[in-house]
């Protein structure tokens, strides 16, 4: 389902400063973490991966597809329907009810909008009753989980979470790991988890060590 080899990225301005990444490669339906320390590229490489950056060299290949070849378009129209991203920051459209922001999932995805899908996975997290809340109404740890429902409204085969459990209290961080493995074990999605979170470490079989070397040229 993943493969990267041979990824290098550098951040314009980054003066000269290029990111080697291990190469690794992920099954379909299976569960990984990346590991590594505040600041070491565990973002970067998660942003590569799900194609809003694109590196300057190697292969990132999802479901047998080198999006690294892909033209603009094509990689929006393909990251829409086949990727599912949980932020470190919901991002969540704060105007907007709960509803509303799951709907524009699927329109931002070219997909129909599917009122039932969205009831469905509210109910599955546990917030069938905030369908018609506003984002401001709810606590850290709901809008969270309306992240994660957002990310998976469109049945991805790949989901990503960049550090979804960094601001949840125990309580909180068992529930949302528990509800985001749930719901990617029902779709069959692989999912790819970014995390210095030694909580979750227990939790996942394969877990990659990110020790990215930063090569000054």
């Amino acid at each position: 389902m993943v493969e990267v080899k041979n990824v290098q990225y550098s951040y314009p301005g980054a003066g000269h400063r290029v990111m080697h990444f291990p190469d690794f490669s992920i099954q379909p339906g299976e569960h990984s973490l990346l590991l590594g320390e505040s600041g070491g590229g565990k973002t970067t490489l998660l942003h590569l991966v799900g194609g809003l950056l694109q590196s300057q060299q190697g292969k990132i290949e999802l479901a047998g597809v080198d999006i690294t070849k892909l033209s603009p378009a094509a990689l929006d129209q393909f990251r829409g329907k086949k990727i599912g991203f949980i932020f470190q920051k919901n991002h969540l459209i704060n105007t907007l009810t709960v509803k509303q922001n799951l709907m524009a999932a699927s329109f931002f995805a070219g997909n129909p909008a599917d009122s039932e899908r969205a009831v469905e996975i509210l109910e599955e997290l546990g917030l069938a009753d905030k369908l018609h809340a506003k984002v401001t109404e709810l606590s850290v740890g709901q809008a969270q989980r309306v992240a994660i429902a957002r990310a998976v409204m469109n049945k991805p085969a790949l989901i990503l979470a960049d550090e979804p459990t960094s601001a949840l209290d125990d309580k909180n961080c068992e529930k949302v790991i528990s509800l985001l493995l749930k719901l990617a074990n029902h779709s069959w999605a692989t999912l790819l988890v970014a995390t210095h979170d030694q909580r979750l470490k227990e939790r996942f079989k394969r877990q990659i060590e990110l020790k990215t070397p930063i090569i000054n040229q």
